[in-house]
């Protein structure tokens, strides 16, 4: 059997599971190349990054990769009350990023505040609130598997909040 070249399928087969960067099309790549890659090692490392006073305090949000017309940015959520803090380390956290990373990656850090509501939250966490439909939770109910039926609550109320 001849190969054919202009075919869209990969050019050598693999017997068993695929990982999964090979079974994304090759503009997603990119994508996860240029910006999640960094995105996501921060989001895992924060806690390192900025130490556990400013861990609890902020976090951050978005990656914004440098081009010809700005400077790569990091945007980090502060909670109101804080934002003299985030900007005293605001130096300490680009130096540990850079060498975290082995290079310029972060050439600014761009605060923004804003209001802390998880503690209003925290009070109503004991009552049993149904944030799925009612045709949803009687199917969730007949699960046997506890933990499986606590995921399926727990994605609900998460997918709820968004």
């Amino acid at each position: 059997m001849q190969f054919k070249k202009y075919s869209k399928q990969r050019s050598a087969a693999f017997q068993g599971l695929r990982s999964f960067k090979d079974t994304l099309p090759k503009n997603i790549k990119k994508i996860i190349n240029k910006k999640g890659h960094i995105y996501s090692q921060t989001l895992n490392n924060w806690k390192y990054l900025v130490g556990k006073d400013l861990f609890k305090i902020c976090f951050p949000k978005s990656f914004k990769n440098s081009n010809r017309f700005g400077v790569s940015t990091l945007v980090v959520m502060v909670k109101r009350g804080h934002e003299v803090e985030m900007e005293y380390s605001k130096k300490t956290i680009l130096d540990k990023m850079n060498s975290f990373f082995g290079y310029d990656v972060v050439e600014r850090i761009k605060a923004i505040s804003f209001d802390d509501s998880k503690e209003v939250l925290s009070n109503n966490k004991n009552k049993e609130i149904n944030v799925t439909l009612k045709k949803y939770q009687s199917k969730i109910k007949d699960i046997k598997n506890d933990k499986i039926k606590k995921s399926l609550i727990e994605f609900a109320r998460v997918f709820k909040q968004k």
